[in-house]
């Protein structure tokens, strides 16, 4: 009698530890665990940790609630100006309702992701090419509130979509690398135009405060002397100031037209094997006479003869 009320506590027992272990579950921080009994929804949404539910009759599904990163494939289409362009995206988005993900829709991910793609080709048609390269963040608003519409009666919420890359044709960029030149050296252009015309009113204001010193004028003609000397070039670039030469012509009297230019008389050169002779005695010799003719082209007097004192 004892032996067959022993073995009905250890075969309870062993029912019991099978039971538990049929119905015991663990859910994850992360997770929330929904139950359907016989098919249908039981009203509370189980919280992480240790739970239990009824074997056979119960089923639970665990819905993770963390944020999925879902990149949105490339996308083709044409824009407002008639660009063809291929934008990809990437979209942020968590379960907030677990009951409405499981029950709503048939799958969330593979639903999210079809309404990702339709909201940026309609966004692509709906935009300029300028929109899509430099105001991306209005878009992104736009892409966000597209989505978050139906996303919210399927238990989910779109927390951010990012456009990533806009590829455009290579006809399309060399137009725009072209253009952007273009711009560039039109800026430059302006630039210069208004250097040179601060320079212009600078110089000017020089010009006045010279004009005043004239000291000032041959300070600067110094300072360019030594500023061109500093490079050591052989060659030495000096301004000659148009305002002396003007000086002089006021200050030169007018020749008269039927007068004749005066000429100073030509000093008269002695020979120079005379010069030579009287420097260095006895250098006038035969040799040097013909070397002298040589040299001259013109025939020398011979040297007259010593005198006998």
């Amino acid at each position: 009698m004892i032996e067959e009320l022993l073995m009905a506590v250890a075969g309870a027992g062993a029912a019991a530890a099978v039971y538990a272990g049929a119905a015991a579950r663990v859910v994850k921080q992360y997770e929330r665990g929904v139950v359907f009994r016989f098919g249908r929804l039981r009203g509370r949404v189980r919280s992480p940790g240790f739970t239990m539910i009824v074997p056979v009759v119960d089923r639970m599904h665990k819905v993770n609630m963390q944020i999925v990163t879902m990149p949105v494939p490339a996308q083709e289409g044409i824009t407002r100006d008639n660009v063809t362009v291929r934008v990809d995206a990437v979209v942020y988005f968590a379960v907030v309702d677990p009951a409405d993900a499981l029950v709503r829709v048939e799958d969330y991910r593979f639903a999210v992701s079809q309404m990702a793609q339709t909201s940026l080709r309609s966004i692509i048609g709906k935009s300029d090419l300028d929109d899509l390269l430099s105001n991306r963040e209005k878009l992104n608003q736009g892409l966000e509130l597209m989505l978050d519409s139906p996303a919210t009666g399927w238990g989910v919420a779109i927390d951010r979509v990012e456009i990533k890359d806009v590829s455009l044709p290579e006809t399309m960029k060399r137009s725009m690398a072209r253009q952007a030149e273009a711009d560039r050296e039109r800026r430059a252009r302006v630039i210069n135009a208004d250097a040179e015309l601060q320079a212009s009113k600078k110089l000017s204001e020089a010009a006045a405060v010279m004009s005043d010193q004239p000291a000032a004028l041959q300070l600067r003609l110094l300072q360019t002397v030594v500023a061109v000397a500093a490079e050591k070039n052989s060659t030495l670039v000096l301004p000659f100031p148009v305002e002396l030469l003007r000086f002089l012509e006021r200050a030169t009297p007018d020749a008269k037209p039927d007068a004749a230019p005066h000429r100073a008389p030509e000093p008269e050169i002695p020979p120079l094997l005379d010069v030579l002779g009287d420097a260095y005695p006895g250098s006038r010799t035969a040799a040097a006479e013909d070397a002298i003719e040589d040299l001259t082209g013109t025939s020398v007097e011979p040297a007259p003869p010593p005198r006998e004192d």
